[in-house]
Formats: structure tokens, C-alpha cells, sequence
């Protein structure tokens, strides 16, 4: 039968095989390539859905907090194709857009706010006036007693729309004397709701520039205000001004409920002073202390942080003020007062004596006599004129008892009640020799 076959059929049919081999070989090549190609398309088109996912699951939001994201991260698949050139233009984009968007934002509320400030200081000034000529005419215990309570609560709404008007870009607006430290701390606590519960304490006799006097009476009552909310009402808040490696120091000390790790964190933000502030961003309701500390340091050259634990349990809050902005002021001579026959001038308003208001505004300034061993300049208060006396007495934060002296007992502070008796005893006194001047005068003109 095999023998019947012809060669030439046999032949065809083995070319027939071979042939059938070889493109069955070459199907299973091209089945090959096309599964490494759908698996590098599925790569490519995974890699594409995990970086758009990352872009706006996790890089926007960032844009949006004024946070800077990480690095993108590169795959391979992606590496210099039109879709990775695309996705990156449109991050920047984003990043723009909201960037302009946030800056029209902040700087739309800050306007607003200086302006309502502004306004808010304005009526803050004329209650004060008006609180003042009330507390000149009125001599009462009881009256006085409530005109002091007025002031002080006109002293902390001035405070506060102050501080708001510095955070949106206005400044301090008050011009003093270069003032002790001592004093500057006394004038910050004068300023604040819980004043009685603050107890300063000072182991050195230093003085600060004239033009950082203002703000630092602001930060350090902005840092006591906070200090004083934060802990329990029978409390003390204890502040010592202790001398430091070129500058001094004011320590504040609460035995308040203290901060976490991620408070602090954000506090050493504001407080740095090196980013904008975002009043858009400072909580519901606005916590504006820290951010404020933070632009008047930045502002002025002095540190603040509140990074360390205070022995009391709270917070230890310390303003490093430098050299740069300390000096020494001579005492003020002891004026003499001569018999005349013309009326005594009218004092100067002593709402609260020996309170522990702010360093007190003089319009003549102070004038530099030497230096001290340190190398500070050392600096002389200029005797303001007869005219100036009663617009140089302290207008906000009078209303306040003195505090006590360094070692004294706090139960030693005079009282409000006790104030008010001597300012109205004073106040008529005053009336009395006023009076008895003028009938004097009108005496010898009847002559």
C-alpha cells in the first residue's frame, strides 16, 4: 500500500506539516508579544490611575492647606511621556490658582478687620477720655469704685482690637519712653481680665528701647492673657525677668492644663513669625495670642517659645528680648516746687496711685548720658513740660490696684474700694485748693 503512494504526494504533505509547524510557531510568538503587551498596557494604565488617585486624593489637599507636598513619586511606565508632563502642569496650576485664591482671601479679611479695628480704637480712645474726665469730676467711693471697673474693662477691648489691628498689618500706635522692664511686664499684667492672680518678680534692673516698649507690653500681656485663661482661678501665674547671654528674659509660668505635643507643634509655627498668618485658618472662634506674639517678634527682633514645660504643671512661656533692644534709664530728679502766687497747676490724673499700669507715654523721649560696664547705652529721661504732665499719665490699665512688691504676700495688695476712698479724697482736695485759689484771686482784683 506505501508503495502505491506516489512521491510526489508524499512530499506535499510533508511541506503541508512544515508549513502548518511554522505558523503555528508563529502564532504562538505573536500570542506571546501581545500578552507582554496587554501587561505593559495594564501597567501603564495602572501606574496612570494610582498617580491621578495620589494627585487628587493626597497633593491637592495639601495645595489647599498651604502645606508643601512630597516629591511626586516617578514610575517607570510614566518616565517622560505626555500624560506625566500633563499631570504635572496641572498640579502647578492648581498650586497657582489656589495660592492667589488664598492670598485674595487673607488679604480681604485683614483689610476688613483693620478697618473694623480701627474704628473699634477710635471709640476705645473716647471712652477712655470720657472715663477719665468722669473719674476727675466724680469723687464718691462708690462711683469711683465702678468708673475704676469700667477702665480696666476699656483697657482689655482696647488691648484686644490693638493686637487684631497689628495681626492685619497695622502697627502698635503708641510712641514711649525707653521703660525698666519692670515696668514693662507691670504694664502688660494691667491689661489683662485676671490681673490679681499675675506676680512679677525681677532679679535685675534693666530697661527697654523706646520704640519696643509698645510691643512688648503687647506680646507679654497677649502670653499672660493666655496663660491666665488657661489655668484654674485660684492660681498664680508667676513672671520673673531674669538676666540672659546678650538680653534678658521674661519667664512666664502657669500651672494651667498645658499643651500636646501637636499644640506646641503649632504654636512654634505662629510663633516663628517667618509664615503669613492666615486669619482664615486661626480656629472657630479665632485664637489670635500666639500669632500675634509672633508678628510683633518678627516684627521687632525679639524670640518667644513656648516649648518647655513649666514647673508648675503648665506652660513656661519666655520673651528672649536681645541687646539690641535693652538699655539703662537714670532715675528722674525730683522736681521742686516753689511758692508763687498764681494757682497751683492742675495735677496730673492719678486714677489708680502706684498701679501697675503700662510705662507711662512722654512726648519728650530720653537722652543718652553713657553706656553701662555691659556696654548698653545708658539713657536719661528728658523732664516733660508743665503743659505735658497730664497727657503723660497712663491711659490705659490705670484702673488697676498695685501689685505687690517682689516677697510681699498677695493679701497686701490694696483694694479696689480702698483705691477709690483715696482718689476721692484726693480729687477733693484738689477741688478745695482750686477753689480757695480762685476766691484768693478774685480777692485782690477787688483791691
Amino acid at each position: 500500500m506505501t508503495d502505491s503512494v506516489p512521491p510526489a504526494v508524499f512530499w506535499c504533505l510533508a511541506a503541508v506539516t512544515v508549513a502548518l509547524a511554522a505558523v503555528l510557531v508563529r502564532m504562538l510568538l505573536a500570542g506571546s508579544v501581545r500578552r507582554h503587551r496587554i501587561a505593559a498596557l495594564e501597567s501603564a494604565v495602572e501606574a496612570r490611575d494610582t498617580t491621578l488617585r495620589d494627585l487628587v486624593e493626597a497633593r491637592l489637599p495639601l495645595y489647599e492647606a498651604r502645606q508643601t507636598p512630597p516629591p511626586a513619586p516617578r514610575h517607570p511606565v510614566l518616565e517622560g511621556t505626555s500624560f506625566a508632563l500633563s499631570l504635572h502642569l496641572v498640579e502647578e496650576r492648581f498650586a497657582g490658582t489656589v495660592s492667589r485664591a488664598q492670598t485674595r482671601a487673607d488679604q480681604s479679611a485683614k483689610s476688613a478687620l483693620k478697618g473694623a479695628m480701627r474704628a473699634l480704637q477710635g471709640l476705645a480712645n473716647e471712652q477712655q477720655l470720657s472715663i477719665s474726665e468722669m473719674q476727675e469730676r466724680h469723687d464718691h467711693p462708690e462711683v469711683l469704685h465702678d468708673l475704676l471697673q469700667i477702665d480696666h474693662t476699656n483697657a482689655q477691648f482696647g488691648r484686644r482690637a490693638q493686637a487684631i489691628a497689628v495681626l492685619c498689618g497695622s502697627w502698635p500706635g503708641r510712641q514711649r519712653a525707653a521703660s525698666p522692664l519692670l515696668d514693662v511686664a507691670r504694664g502688660a499684667t494691667s491689661r489683662i481680665r485676671d490681673y490679681r492672680r499675675v506676680r512679677v518678680h525681677a532679679q535685675m534692673e534693666i530697661a527697654v528701647v523706646s520704640r519696643a516698649v509698645e510691643p512688648v507690653v503687647l506680646a507679654v500681656a497677649e502670653l499672660l492673657d493666655n496663660a491666665a485663661r488657661h489655668s484654674q482661678p485660684n492660681t498664680f501665674v508667676e513672671v520673673s525677668i531674669q538676666p540672659a547671654h546678650n538680653g534678658a528674659c521674661v519667664v512666664i509660668d502657669d500651672a494651667g492644663v498645658g499643651m500636646d505635643e501637636q499644640e506646641v507643634a503649632h504654636a512654634v509655627r505662629l510663633l516663628d513669625g517667618q509664615s503669613g498668618v492666615d486669619v482664615n485658618r486661626l480656629g472657630d472662634p479665632p485664637q489670635f495670642g500666639f500669632a500675634v506674639v509672633g508678628v510683633l517678634a518678627e516684627r521687632y527682633g525679639f524670640r518667644v517659645s513656648v516649648d518647655t514645660r513649666s514647673p508648675y504643671g503648665g506652660v513656661r512661656a519666655v520673651v528672649f528680648l536681645p541687646g539690641a533692644l535693652l538699655t539703662s534709664v537714670e532715675p528722674e530728679a525730683p522736681v521742686a516746687y516753689r511758692q508763687s502766687a498764681e494757682p497751683p497747676a492742675a495735677p496730673p490724673r492719678h486714677r489708680a496711685p502706684a498701679a501697675p499700669a503700662a510705662p507711662r507715654d512722654t512726648p519728650e523721649g530720653t537722652d543718652v548720658i553713657g553706656s553701662t560696664p555691659a556696654g548698653l547705652p545708658k539713657r536719661r529721661r528728658r523732664e516733660p513740660a508743665a503743659g505735658t504732665a497730664a497727657a503723660a499719665a497712663p491711659q490705659q490699665g490705670a484702673a488697676v490696684p498695685e501689685q505687690p512688691a517682689p516677697g510681699t504676700e498677695p493679701g497686701t495688695t490694696r483694694s479696689v474700694h480702698e483705691t477709690a476712698s483715696r482718689m476721692g479724697a484726693f480729687a477733693r482736695g484738689t477741688r478745695s485748693g482750686r477753689a480757695a485759689a480762685e476766691q484768693d484771686g478774685e480777692g485782690i482784683g477787688q483791691q
